[in-house]
């Protein structure tokens, strides 16, 4: 099995930091980019070159049973071993052991000395506390002191600490890394693309506990039969091109009234699975959904829709996928990059991904091939967020429900737990979507670039309303110089019967009598990743065909 060239290269990465330094490496490879792979041919040449005992660490039974199918089949004469409660094996004496870290955690005396470690999503490792992959590397570091660390991931950071690599932590230094937009550039990831349009929800009233969305609130909110039912249409209209939806729900109520919203409104049948689906009819769930159901459920009708909570971010593989649908709001990036993620594998059947998103998560974090944590601001002596209860007056914190002093219940926030349209932002950067908009209305200012000094040129900025509460604006170089000054006379005098004027004060007198012709739509440009939209058309309408100087000043 040969490698591509990005992922031999990160194999070369991994072995030169290796050599060269005496800390632990991270390799940094986009969900769908063949991690395993990597990881497989690392094992491999751990044990046949350098006679090494290698444990291959990962969470979940999907990933287990894919690392280990990818090391015998890289190199079939190696002893594989797999140590997972979940799939009922506990081999130990192996070559190569691919283990389940909950399986594990507690049990390094009981698997003898290893020489490398390879984890599997490597992000899971927290830098702080004493959770399961602490415990567990820091024993097998007592057992064997040189046993060296390899982390693979797709996001280096967490939500709770940030980049995942530091000198104090088992994982020390990105040795290799490689972005999404290069391997959809060359032809190894599938390229995504989203809706457009210019609606944008507000999610800056949720409230936020231990860096994500409080569950409670996004569970009752989600509650709203008219908006699940408006944001199921929409997930109708906009797949009905598509071989297979996975939906990602904010709550298993929430993901119920998904399904049914789905059957009742529009006769399609959504499977579900969450954390407490029975492990047959999740399996068969995911096969019917895949593709590739066996031979006792060929009969059975190919499932187009899926939903999960929660269970289908990591280690769900189904090339088929050819839209994600993120129907709930997060606060963590890579939890968002995970979801997104499901849709990055090639399939004969399908030439892109859509992504529709309805939780405003890509608005929140940007682009995907863009997404980094944010460093946490510190607030030092800022007060907690409060309300006032209308009834006595107390000043209470804003968590509770009913007034702590004389049990006034307080009425419900105004906010939704998801948007009832897909958001326009673009998936990828780079992304351009072009959309046509009618204009309401126009406005005329003066404006001059802020700091600037008085005597700086001003411009006559330009807005229109193209919704009820969206405007674009562009600024006219009335008083500039060179190639400004002359797109400001070309884009006077298709408006104006006179000459463009020399001042910005005149430019908005002539603006304010009337004396230009304004646009019934325009064509605006937005760019993924770049901070501003642009212009690029207008539908002008008459010129007004009275003289300046008849102007009613």
């Amino acid at each position: 099995m040969k490698l591509r060239g990005y992922q031999q290269a990160a194999v070369d990465a991994v072995y030169s930091h290796l050599r060269n330094r005496d800390d632990n490496p991270v390799a940094v490879l986009p969900t769908g980019a063949g991690k395993s792979l990597v990881l497989a041919k690392i094992a491999s040449d751990a044990v046949n070159q350098w006679d090494g005992r290698v444990l291959i660490l990962a969470h979940v039974k999907e990933l287990l049973e894919q690392n280990a199918d990818k090391v015998r089949r890289l190199c079939p004469d190696i002893n594989v071993g797999l140590y997972s409660a979940g799939l009922k094996k506990r081999d130990t004496n192996t070559s190569v052991l691919v283990a389940g870290i909950q399986s594990v955690y507690k049990r390094a005396c009981d698997l003898d000395p290893f020489d490398l470690i390879v984890v599997d999503e490597a992000h899971l490792i927290s830098k702080k506390g004493d959770g399961m992959y602490r415990q567990f590397l820091a024993d097998c570091k007592v057992i064997n002191p040189n046993v060296r660390v390899i982390g693979l991931t797709a996001t280096p950071f967490r939500l709770d600490s940030g980049m995942i690599c530091s000198p104090d932590h088992f994982l020390n230094s990105i040795c290799y890394e490689i972005g999404i937009k290069e391997l959809i550039r060359d032809g190894y990831l599938c390229p995504l693309v989203s809706k457009a349009g210019v609606n944008r929800a507000d999610f800056g009233d949720l409230r936020v506990r231990a860096g994500e969305f409080v569950t409670a609130d996004v569970e009752q909110l989600a509650g709203d039969d008219a908006l699940v039912s408006a944001a199921c249409a929409e997930i109708v209209e906009l797949t009905a091109d598509r071989r297979a939806v996975l939906i990602f729900a904010s709550s298993v109520a929430h993901g119920r009234q998904v399904v049914e919203a789905l059957r009742d409104n529009h006769n399609i049948e959504c499977g579900f699975v969450t954390g407490q689906t029975p492990a047959d009819e999740r399996d068969e769930l995911l096969a019917r959904f895949r593709g590739d159901a066996p031979t006792s459920l060929l009969e059975t009708k190919p499932l187009r829709f899926l939903c999960n909570v929660n269970v289908l971010t990591t280690g769900f593989d189904a090339p088929r996928v050819d839209c994600v649908v993120m129907l709930r709001p997060t606060m963590s990036p890579g939890l968002l990059y995970q979801c997104v993620g499901r849709g990055f594998r090639l399939h004969p059947d399908k030439q892109n991904c859509l992504v529709l998103d309805f939780g405003g998560n890509i608005e929140r974090h940007g682009p995907i091939d863009q997404i980094k944590p944010k460093e946490k601001a510190a607030r030092p002596g800022q007060e907690p967020p409060a309300k006032e209860c209308e009834k006595c007056h107390a000043l209470v914190a804003c968590g509770y429900a009913n007034c702590p002093e004389c049990g006034h219940p307080f009425p419900p926030p105004d906010r939704e737990a998801h948007d009832a349209k897909a958001s326009e932002a673009g998936v990828l950067s780079g992304e351009v979507t072009d959309t046509d908009y009618d204009v309401h209305d126009v406005s005329y200012r003066i404006h001059r670039k802020r700091d600037a000094d008085d005597d700086a040129p001003r411009c006559l900025r330009v807005d229109y309303m193209i919704g009820l509460d969206h405007w674009q604006s562009e600024f006219i170089c009335i008083e500039h110089s060179g190639f400004a000054r002359r797109k400001a006379e070309q884009w006077w005098s298709e408006r104006c019967l006179d000459p463009c004027p020399n001042d910005a004060d005149e430019a908005m007198d002539i603006a304010a009598a009337g004396l230009l012709a304004g646009p019934s739509s325009i064509t605006v440009r937005s760019i993924t990743g770049q901070k501003y939209d642009r212009i690029l058309n207008q539908s002008l309408g008459e010129i007004p065909n009275v003289p300046l100087e008849e102007a009613p000043f």
